[in-house]
């Protein structure tokens, strides 16, 4: 193992044979971990708790969710920062809805001597455990390029950004910007947020159909707003190829369908899982990767299958299979 494979071994000289340790049931069980995500409007975030939730009982371990009951409200999650320190879980599994503003808090948990995992948001502040996440602007780059190869390198094209300023935004949407770079023949008739909502989205689309006659494709940046963007097209009687970025369920169904064109696997399920996997094994001494950034893939109507799996269905992958997520 190199510094080359992005692996980062906690604690320095340690190897990966926890799997082996772990099948003697050596080690202390029971724990609570609390998993924090943004919302429960985005499906994602489902998925995220669900992957939570499976790796916990496999591991013998227990969750704890807080989510905010308004969308990524940043004063409910510092609230809710103040009530997991008076619980005191085991560790904690963190999304930040804000990756700037919720750098307090996390610095809360450390005095608290809390352990934390970061997943999804990259923190900018704070000590973690461990990172797991995706490359969003591989995952921008690569749909944009999936569906303006799809178009021919050309048309007239919309994006309906996520929350400005976060991380996820931000990246994605530079991938878009450097894909439609290299398709001079296609024309970004506007930029808008739409906030990560399908709400929001299908108001957005709507408006955008009003100013423009011809909308041949839609980056979006999460599946809830191409979802949106699509139900805003059906209810005009437009047609549209359409892309997404998260990889849900309900994004697979609508690839199935012929409705959505694409989708960037963010991979919820397994980010929860495995930030939720280290979290249990560094209470247990057990080593752990520090880094993992999930490589991207295009879901389409070719390569849906082994996604088309209901989400209560899905497994964990082992530590040995988890371990070489992140590796290059």
């Amino acid at each position: 193992m190199t510094k080359s494979t992005n692996m980062k071994l906690a604690g320095g000289a340690v190897t990966l044979l926890a799997s082996a340790a772990f099948a003697t049931g050596a080690f202390a069980d029971g724990e609570t971990i609390a998993v924090f995500t943004k919302n429960q409007t985005n499906p994602y975030f489902q998925t995220v708790r669900v992957g939570a939730d499976a790796a916990a009982k496999s591991l013998n371990a227990k969750t704890l969710h807080y989510i905010p009951t308004k969308p990524d409200s940043i004063p409910e999650q510092l609230s809710q920062i103040e009530d997991v320190i008076v619980k005191k879980p085991s560790s904690i599994v963190f999304i930040p809805v804000d990756y700037k503003a919720m750098v307090p808090g996390v610095e809360q948990i450390n005095s608290a001597k809390i352990p934390v995992v970061n997943v999804t948001d990259r923190s900018e502040g704070g000590k973690f455990v461990a990172f797991v996440g995706a490359d969003d602007y591989s995952l921008g780059l690569e749909t944009a390029r999936y569906l303006l190869k799809t178009l021919g390198g050309k048309g007239n094209i919309v994006i309906i950004e996520g929350v400005k300023g976060s991380l996820t935004n931000v990246d994605r949407v530079r991938g878009f910007y450097d894909a439609l770079k290299e398709n001079p023949g296609a024309k970004l008739l506007a930029a808008q947020p739409a906030n990560y909502q399908r709400l929001q989205a299908l108001q957005v689309m709507e408006n955008l159909m009003q100013s423009n006659s011809q909308i041949d494709g839609v980056l979006a940046a999460n599946d809830a707003m191409a979802i949106g963007a699509i139900e805003a097209l059906d209810g005009a009687n437009r047609k549209a190829q359409v892309i997404g970025v998260n990889g849900t369920k309900e994004a697979v169904d609508a690839i199935k369908a012929g409705k959505l064109l694409a989708s960037g696997d963010y991979n919820g399920f397994v980010q929860g899982c495995v930030g939720t996997m280290i979290a249990i094994r560094a209470l247990r001494n057990e080593p752990v990767v520090t880094e993992i950034v999930l490589k991207p893939t295009v879901i389409t109507k070719d390569n849906y299958q082994p996604y088309d799996v209901a989400l209560d269905a899905r497994k964990c992958p082992s530590w040995d299979e988890a371990a070489k997520l992140g590796v290059k």
